[in-house]
This record gives structure tokens, C-alpha cells and sequence, in this order.
């Protein structure tokens, strides 16, 4: 089946929430949140994202079956900005990609960089099918151009299919430059902790493996038994396997962990809730080639970066430099990666827990 693309203008959307396509179970429709920020919300018959087409292309918030899995944050919409923490809460952000993570004080890039809340200037539904069946989907394009400086284009694309409860990302970065360019890139998929839940992911939990960051940003308050705590996980991360309200995840913990492929090159990470079903994601290393996971449980925000697939650790530009974690993209290259997201049923958890099991093993 031939894809039907729809091209989207910001004219053609209003308060009231309306259909715009419907193809047997998907459907998506357009509105605009009361502080002026588009949104599409397209559906299947057990998932549903909203996503902001011009704003980022950021998923605001996602359901899975009958779950919201997005994290609690301070903001009940998005804000019509480009200022990162004045918008912080959706589901997945796009951060880079010339630069991303928290800026040192030498540095001169936002914090996290140009993506989170770009201003795209196409948008579009793809309605069609493909190897998996019916889908449906929202891609755009964003050209980031400076003079005499960058010059590159970013192609998101998030697909649902029929029936399914896990979503498909892709991206395309192109350098339209004749000459290379730094890329920094990292998908900020913040899930909802539950307590109770295990963390489960294809890497060995040894200090070697799963590194806890030590460095603390300029933008985090840390309370006592904070640096005790980091220090505890230090030499044994796997004590934040089980997510316990009891945990100093305030204000935030950052780990680094080294992640191991399955036969067909994806990495699996989940939280398996107390139900026995899990909130899932996987990614290719050969792509993306740090696992970063990001946990932040205060009275105000709570969030499960079960992992931040990513290019580099969110030191900022020129610490990631100085530990040669740059990627360079050559003049008309195009890097490219897949993620898929989503929720797992209790027994498809299971036997990914055996998968998993016999990678690490």
C-alpha cells in the first residue's frame, strides 16, 4: 500500500479538538492547547500520543495499554518556548544536535541544545503500511542553519501500528554542509516510575558496567545523604534496580551503562511492574552509542529515564569533547538510528526477562 502524506500548517488548527484522519483503528486529530502550542494526538486501538509537530516534534504525553506512561511534571501543557526547563515534561525530547547535555560554564550551547523545542517547519501524517501492517505517523523537518558555521536537517519520524502497544521512532540528521560537523545527539524518553517496579536491561550490573555520575550540575541542589548515597551506588549500582520511594533519586541520578546487543543488534531495557507486565524500550548501540539513564523522584517531578539512547554522555559540549565523544558527520552525510517504546504484556515480559537473562549472563 502506497503512504498518503498529509502536510500540516499551524492556520489549519483550533481549540476545538477535530478529526483529521481516520483509517480503520487510526486515527489522528489536531488541536491547540490553551497556551497557543499545537498539538496531534494519533491513536490505535490500545496507544495514543500526543505530539507537538511544530514545538520539537516532542511525544507530550503517551498511553499504552490503558497506562499514561509519561512522567510527572510541573506542567500541565507545553509552553510556547524554546527555553528548556520553562517546558519540561513530555514524554520524549529530541536533544542536540549540535550540542546537548548541561552546559559547563565555558560552553555556549542551551542546555540540551537547539532540538528540544525547535521550531519545524514542515510537518506531516503519514497514513500507510509496511512489514509490521496498517500505521500511522508524524514526521517533520527542521533546518538548523548558522553562518558560516552549521547547516543540517532533522527528519523525526514516530509511527504507530494497528494493534500494537509499542511506537517505532526514527531520525535522519543530514549535514548539508560541504564540510563536517560536530553531532550530539539524545533521545529524552522519561517514563513514570512505579514503586515496586524492577528494573531489568541487557547489560552486567557491575561498577565497570553501570557508572554512576559524580559531577553534579550547576542547576542541582543536592540534599544530605545525597553524596553518600551516589557513593553507595558507585559500588553497587544494582541497588536502584528496585524502585523504592525510599531512594535518594532527589534531585536526580545519572548513570552510564554499557549496553549489550541481542543477534539482530538491540538493546532491551524495562520496567517490569508489579502486575508482571513492563514499560519498555529498545535501541541499536552500533546507533546510539551511550546508554545513559537519568532517575529524578522529588514532591514536584517524578521520572524513569529507563535509558537515554544517546551519542555521547549530557556532560556539554566541551567535556565531551576533551573525552573524545564527539561524533563527526561528514559533509552530505545522514546518521540515522531506530528506537521503539512502548508497553509489554506479562508474558511477553517474561520471556524477555529470559532474554535478557542469557545476554548478560
Amino acid at each position: 500500500m502506497a503512504n498518503t502524506t498529509i502536510f500540516l500548517t499551524p492556520s489549519s488548527f483550533s481549540e476545538k479538538e477535530k478529526i483529521l484522519v481516520q483509517a480503520g483503528s487510526l486515527s489522528a486529530s489536531t488541536f491547540i492547547f490553551e497556551r497557543g502550542v499545537c498539538a496531534v494526538r494519533i491513536k490505535n486501538e490500545a496507544s495514543e500520543l500526543v505530539m507537538l509537530p511544530f514545538q520539537g516534534q516532542q511525544i507530550w504525553t503517551a498511553r499504552f495499554a490503558g497506562r499514561d506512561l509519561t512522567m510527572r511534571s510541573m506542567f500541565s501543557q507545553p509552553n510556547p518556548t524554546r527555553t528548556y526547563l520553562e517546558t519540561y515534561g513530555g514524554f520524549l525530547i529530541h536533544c542536540g544536535a549540535t550540542a546537548m547535555g548541561v552546559p559547563t560554564r565555558e560552553d555556549t550551547h542551551p542546555l540540551h541544545g537547539e532540538l528540544p523545542n525547535a521550531p519545524y517547519q514542515i510537518a506531516y501524517l503519514v497514513v500507510g503500511s509496511d512489514e509490521d501492517g496498517d500505521t500511522i505517523g508524524l514526521g517533520g523537518a527542521f533546518q538548523h542553519t548558522v553562518a558560516f558555521n552549521t547547516n543540517y536537517l532533522a527528519e523525526p519520524m514516530v509511527k504507530l501500528c494497528a494493534g500494537k502497544t509499542r511506537a517505532r521512532l526514527s531520525m535522519n540528521i543530514t549535514n548539508l554542509k560541504k564540510t563536517g560537523m560536530d553531532l550530539m545527539y539524545l533521545a529524552h524518553i522519561n517514563f513514570k516510575p512505579v514503586n515496586g517496579s524492577q528494573l531489568v536491561y541487557s547489560a552486567c550490573a557491575t561498577p565497570e558496567h553501570v557508572r554512576v555520575r559524580t559531577s553534579i550540575p550547576s542547576h542541582i541542589h543536592p540534599k544530605p545523604g545525597y553524596v553518600e548515597f551516589i557513593e553507595d551506588l558507585k559500588r553497587h549500582p544494582e541497588k536502584h534496580h528496585l524502585l523504592s520511594p525510599d531512594l535518594a533519586f532527589d534531585p536526580e541520578i545519572v548513570l552510564y551503562i554499557d549496553y549489550l546487543a541481542d543477534s539482530e543488534g538491540w538493546a532491551h531495557s524495562m520496567q517490569v511492574l508489579p502486575d508482571g507486565s513492563a514499560d519498555y524500550i529498545r535501541h541499536r548501540p552500533t546507533e546510539l552509542v551511550k546508554g545513559v539513564r537519568w532517575i529524578c523522584r522529588t514532591p514536584d517531578q517524578d521520572a524513569l529515564g529507563l535509558v537515554l539512547p544517546a551519542t555521547a554522555e549530557p556532560e556539554g559540549y566541551l567535556a565531551e569533547k576533551a573525552k573524545g565523544n564527539l561524533k563527526t558527520l561528514e559533509g552530505g552525510a545522514v546518521f540515522h538510528f531506530d528506537i521503539e517504546f512502548g508497553s509489554l504484556t506479562p508474558a511477553e515480559t517474561s520471556a524477555m526477562v529470559i532474554k535478557i537473562k542469557n545476554l548478560v549472563k
